[in-house]
């Protein structure tokens, strides 16, 4: 198991509820994957450095978690098929 950051910024217009849903989803999808979560940091609505897919907005939300290193791909594949995320990066931490 290696341990990862993945920050992840999701559309402006979902309200609380709709933003908890999108990280419950992403967090089962974790979950799925023999993956656990460490920490989870919502740094809430932050204006965008330039225009993601027509935004100028996004709800920035981080986790530190543990997964192996063959679920990566399966995650990242949920994150690019969801409409809700506009950007995610995944970084491997060093032991």
């Amino acid at each position: 198991m290696n341990t990862y950051e993945l920050v992840y910024i999701i559309q402006p217009n979902l309200d609380d509820d709709g933003v908890k849903a999108v990280d419950d989803r992403i967090s089962q999808a974790i979950g799925g994957e023999d993956g656990t979560i460490a920490s989870t940091d919502h740094w809430g609505k932050r204006r965008l450095a330039y225009p993601i897919k027509g935004h100028f907005e996004g709800h920035y939300i981080l986790h530190n978690l543990s997964m192996p290193p063959t679920a990566v791909q399966n995650v990242e594949r949920q994150l690019r098929l969801s409409e809700d995320v506009l950007r995610f990066l995944f970084v491997r931490v060093g032991d």
